[in-house]
């Protein structure tokens, strides 16, 4: 079986599936058009995000058994249509679950001790105690929505607080020994802190939105660490501004590109006229989270750790092993 693969990944990836008697090519930087002229000849794709594959690439990929997502998420894939043509859809949460439950904890202990702005005014030559005096965990009660890979590694890292744990899944029966399964109105009736570790589909897209917060019953810190698109950003800034929310921890943003690559550089127009006419300005939301005070902001990387790059890897393989060998 000939493999593709289409975003550069830990060296083991390729090594192994060498020494399993797979034949791997490499193709970084050629685009999608071009991609797409030569699939046909190939049985596997292996990609992180690099860009779509639609049904258009799905139709011209006649050979196609597999595609590895070297990720969480599926969500860059036309996943039913490739379910349709009997292609395998391989994604490895296991690889970077635990990375993205450090990350969330990091963020949420940061938030609360305001760590980041007390760095900050230090550095600048401010010696301000009580302004930057914290609030702890301990007591509160925090809410996942969204309870798989992610969610439960982020529940057993909250274990060592007294703290309660609460989630909402759109499946039942998900809860385990560290966190109680609950509707949406209890969550929201409940949380101090909100955590989100929910995939990107219709039903998420948008769903942070000022109606919704506004259900909350009590002020909240909110973490984001799984897509941009589920928090509507200037709903968020009039939620941070009127105090509902007191702080985010955002790794992921709306503004994101499909890729997560370079948030700050534009995307080329395909138009003359738009390459004329294109600005270059930031949202003005998210201008605000950038000087917000009690806003941390990281560039998509919860999941991006030394460990969780070869974790990942492995767990591609250790899928293709398992199902073509």
């Amino acid at each position: 079986m000939k493999i593709l693969h289409l975003d550069s990944n830990h060296p083991l990836l390729i090594e192994q599936l060498n020494v399993l008697g797979f034949s791997n090519d490499e193709d970084y930087t050629s685009s999608k058009e071009v991609i797409t002229s030569k699939i046909s000849d190939y049985h596997g794709i292996v990609i992180r995000s690099r860009f779509a594959i639609d049904k258009a690439f799905i139709d011209a990929a006649t050979n196609l058994k597999f595609i590895g997502r070297v990720g969480a998420g599926l969500e860059n894939i036309d996943v039913n249509y490739a379910q349709e043509k009997g292609i395998s859809l391989i994604a490895a949460p296991e690889g970077n679950r635990n990375a993205v439950g450090e990350h969330a904890l990091g963020m949420l202990l940061a938030l609360l001790n305001k760590i980041t702005q007390a760095d900050r005014e230090v550095k600048n030559g401010h010696w301000r105690r009580e302004k930057n005096r914290g609030i702890e965990l301990d007591g509160k009660t925090v809410g996942l929505i969204g309870y798989g890979n992610m969610g439960k590694a982020f529940a057993k890292k909250l274990r060592g607080f007294d703290v309660d744990v609460i989630c909402h899944d759109i499946k039942s029966n998900v809860e385990d020994e560290n966190a109680k399964q609950v509707s949406l109105e209890d969550l929201q009736n409940r949380s101090d802190v909100l955590s989100l570790h929910t995939p990107e589909t219709p039903l998420t897209i948008g769903m942070v939105n000022l109606k919704f917060i506004s259900q909350f019953k009590k002020p909240f810190w909110l973490i984001n660490t799984a897509r941009g698109k589920s928090v509507v950003t200037k709903d968020l800034v009039s939620a941070l501004e009127s105090g509902k929310i007191l702080g985010a921890g955002l790794d992921v943003l709306e503004y994101e590109k499909a890729s997560f690559e370079d948030l700050f550089k534009p995307e080329e127009p395909k138009s003359r006229w738009m390459r004329k006419a294109k600005k270059t300005k930031l949202p003005e939301a998210f201008e605000y989270l950038i000087n917000a005070e009690n806003v941390i902001l990281t560039p998509h990387v919860a999941g991006w750790t030394l460990e969780s790059h070869e974790k990942l890897a492995q767990t591609i393989v250790d899928k293709i092993k398992a199902e073509f060998c």
